[in-house]
């Protein structure tokens, strides 16, 4: 691990210079290439210990301060370690996840699935009037429909947007 370590109003001693680089150990063994910036000031009676790691394209930034400037150093350590196993725990889950989808595809198409509901969706049905259903529907670029309870009337109703794009249509219970 790359380590630059600067000192703004104090002076980094070699002490402080070790304890750093022993510290971010901990941090050097989740990645095979990093870089850490740690800057280390004094404000009135605090000591700030601002560390910034920079691995896979990633930032991990962690700023602490106390009356004493190991202290700090140590606080911004779990701060990072932390940031980083989560962003670990996150990027695994993402795989994982992923694969059992592309696996899900495959098996689909395999199994040629006809006249079954193979998806639901769950949403929530709002009281509108057919006119704020189409400004709520407006808005949402990625859906063509909306089900909504019409004011007017007190049934469910469906609004959609219509192949040309300009124009709505509304489904309406008869009785």
């Amino acid at each position: 691990m790359k380590i630059n370590v600067t000192g703004k109003e104090l002076m980094i001693t070699e002490a402080i210079n070790d304890y750093v680089e022993k510290k971010l150990s901990r941090i050097d063994k989740y990645f095979e290439e990093s870089e850490a910036e740690v800057t280390i000031k004094t404000e009135k009676n605090d000591q700030i210990a601002e560390i910034y790691v920079y691995a896979n394209g990633e930032t991990f930034r962690a700023v602490t301060e106390d009356k004493d400037l190991y202290a700090s150093i140590d606080k911004d350590i779990d701060i990072l370690e932390g940031q980083i196993r989560k962003a670990k725990t996150k990027r695994e889950r993402m795989m994982k996840d992923s694969t059992l989808k592309v696996m899900e595809v495959k098996t689909e198409v395999r199994k040629q699935i006809e006249d079954e509901i193979v998806k639901t969706a769950y949403y929530s049905v709002k009281p509108l009037t057919p006119e704020d259903a189409k400004l709520v529907l407006q808005e949402t670029i990625t859906h063509n429909f909306l089900a909504f309870i019409n004011i007017e009337t007190g049934k469910v109703n469906v609004i959609y947007k219509l192949k040309d794009g300009k124009n709505f249509g509304l489904v309406e219970p008869e009785a």
